[in-house]
């Protein structure tokens, strides 16, 4: 099944989950460039991309605005009622939604997904509700290595979507 929708989470998924702060208490996360090709394979599919996360902050706000990811969702403590919200809006099913997610606030969505990634650097307990567990941490590329492996299962070859 190639996904109508991929939802990510943000901190320990495209960031390694540190927060960072300068003596002025300006929060800071390190992004790793890897992830703006997971986005780049969805748009070139016409898959749209959602991150729904716990924090808010202008931080992912212009990394999501920068990448053009579709919808973003932050401050948000229920994510699968998010997701189905979103789902219901695009008139797909969670069957038919890839998430990568890390950690205890993922899991309802993570049940409900039709296929779920966890970083490795996932707790162990998170990592057996995964359908693909990466080879990489959060923060090190993580989210594309779920984009290919979502398509990989579909085609056995990334580029048959991207050349």
């Amino acid at each position: 099944m190639i996904p109508k929708l991929i939802i990510s989470d943000i901190d320990g998924v495209w960031t390694d989950g540190g927060m960072y702060y300068d003596q002025a208490g300006n929060e800071l996360k390190k992004f790793n460039t890897y992830d703006s090709a997971g986005v780049l394979f969805c748009r070139n599919l016409k898959i749209p991309v959602a991150i729904i996360t716990g924090e808010q902050t202008e931080i992912v706000h212009r990394r999501s605005k920068k990448l053009e990811i579709d919808y973003l969702f932050q401050g948000i403590k229920d994510k699968l009622t998010v997701a189905k919200e979103l789902c219901d809006n695009l008139e797909i099913k969670l069957s038919e939604v890839a998430f990568i997610g890390d950690d205890i606030n993922d899991l309802a969505l993570m049940r409900s997904a039709g296929i779920v990634g966890v970083p490795a650097s996932a707790p162990e307990y998170i990592k057996k509700y995964a359908s693909y567990i990466t080879k990489r941490n959060g923060g090190e590329g993580a989210f594309r290595e779920f984009v290919e492996y979502v398509l990989n299962i579909n085609s056995g070859n990334i580029l048959d979507f991207i050349v």
